[in-house]
């Protein structure tokens, strides 16, 4: 029991980047953990029956021959790229939460792989600075769509009487992100960071 605990505590992940082996992190951080398993639970909640499947860390996904990564949350609403062991093919939608060791990948060569491959919507969510940048599709390449920054209800009630200046605009005070997916649904940025200290572990 001990043996095989410490196998697979052991275990190391990888993906493959540009026909390259690359380490991922082993033990992503609590708060990692926590915002990409709460995206994952609303996507999975919202498209319930319908069409498109969310899924959780760990599967991986086989964009072609030089590239294979494992996102922290993805959705997939083509059901012929599902396969028993991976998804074979771009998701429509990806979700990777960024990690001092790999922040720089997410943003570079594994946003260029998956705008080659067709990826619609690409999520970084930043567990620092507890923000999401919502990255969409355009002639190949993904560009920055937004930056969606939580603010906790206090910090709300505290701008909202700060004189005109300071005070922070409808889309900066925005805490909802749409997802134009089988009909739309909306993920909340307050239920995504909860709990989630803004601290680099």
């Amino acid at each position: 029991m001990g043996q095989a605990a410490q196998t697979a505590d052991d275990e190391i992940r990888t993906e493959l980047i540009d026909g390259k082996i690359v380490m991922m992190s082993p033990h992503p951080c609590v708060d990692h953990t926590r915002a990409g398993g709460r995206i994952y639970r609303i996507f999975d909640e919202a498209l319930e029956g319908k069409q498109c499947e969310a899924f959780p860390d760990g599967v991986d996904v086989f964009l072609d021959e030089k590239n294979r990564f494992v996102p922290d949350a993805m959705i997939v609403c083509d059901p012929k790229q599902i396969k028993l062991d991976r998804i074979v093919g771009a998701p429509t939608l990806v979700v990777e939460v960024l990690s001092p060791s790999t922040a720089m990948r997410d943003r570079t060569s594994k946003m260029r792989a998956y705008a080659k491959a067709g990826v619609q919507e690409y999520w970084l969510v930043d567990v620092i600075g507890c923000h999401i940048e919502v990255y969409r599709q355009q002639d190949g390449q993904l560009e920055l769509t937004r930056i969606y920054q939580y603010c906790s209800p206090e910090e709300l009630r505290a701008y909202a009487e700060e004189d005109e200046a300071h005070r922070l605009s409808d889309e900066e005070a925005e805490q909802t992100i749409h997802v134009d997916l089988c009909g739309g649904f909306d993920v909340e940025l307050g239920v995504v960071f909860e709990r989630v200290r803004g601290t680099a572990l």
